[in-house]
């Protein structure tokens, strides 16, 4: 029987279909969920450069700004603080913070308690930007929820969670490489090397 136009497949359905025609005995259910989420990611990412590039900002510099505001008067963390929260290594926050304060943001002040403390704060401008662009862009995520109802909207949240959870199980369980499997020539240098001088670690997302 031909598909009517309301049940034509979508992009991920076509590509599931087209995985089990040729692959029938590979399990790509997972696709469903994974395919969705990173084509919606990509529209999400899409949505809010759009607002971002208005104020002269990306989604990294939001991140660092956003972060500090949450934290409350005096708006200020350190660079490990900031690197916690964000999941990024301290590196990538110094770079973020190097371009924020070039740019009159934020201003970095060592701590009058422990000199070697060294806290990010957020400037009266950098200050006055977040707040205008928070309510902006928070709109604009409203406005991108605007095809799920309220009680949609909450359960799809609890269920986000949920794969939050089930994904750092994952990582948790993951299987290590077998100890008695020999490396080959060169493998163990062939990783980057951290900002620190230490191998790279696997990336957080």
């Amino acid at each position: 029987m031909a598909r009517r136009p309301a049940d034509r497949l979508d992009t991920v359905e076509l590509i599931m279909e087209q995985w089990r025609r040729e692959r029938p005995d590979v399990d790509v259910s997972a696709l469903a969920v994974f395919g969705r989420m990173h084509r919606a990611f990509l529209r999400y990412a899409t949505l809010l450069n759009e607002v971002f590039e208005r104020y002269d900002i990306n989604m990294a510099a939001f991140d660092v700004l956003a972060t500090l505001l949450r934290s409350g008067p005096p708006y200020r963390r350190t660079a490990g603080e900031l690197a916690g929260i964000a999941l990024v290594t301290t590196g990538g926050i110094t770079l973020r913070l190097d371009r924020l304060e070039k740019a009159g943001l934020v201003v970095r002040e060592r701590d009058p308690a422990d000199r070697r403390v060294v806290h990010a704060r957020l400037t009266d401008a950098g200050l006055a930007l977040i707040n205008e662009v928070v309510a902006v862009h928070f709109a604009n995520e409203k406005r991108m929820l605007a095809g799920l109802t309220e009680a949609e909207s909450e359960r799809l949240a609890r269920l986000l969670a949920k794969l939050e959870r089930s994904l750092q199980h994952a990582e948790q369980t993951a299987q290590a490489p077998e100890e008695d499997q020999e490396p080959e020539e060169g493998a163990a240098d062939a990783r980057p090397a951290s900002p620190g001088g230490s191998r790279a670690a696997r990336p957080q997302r």
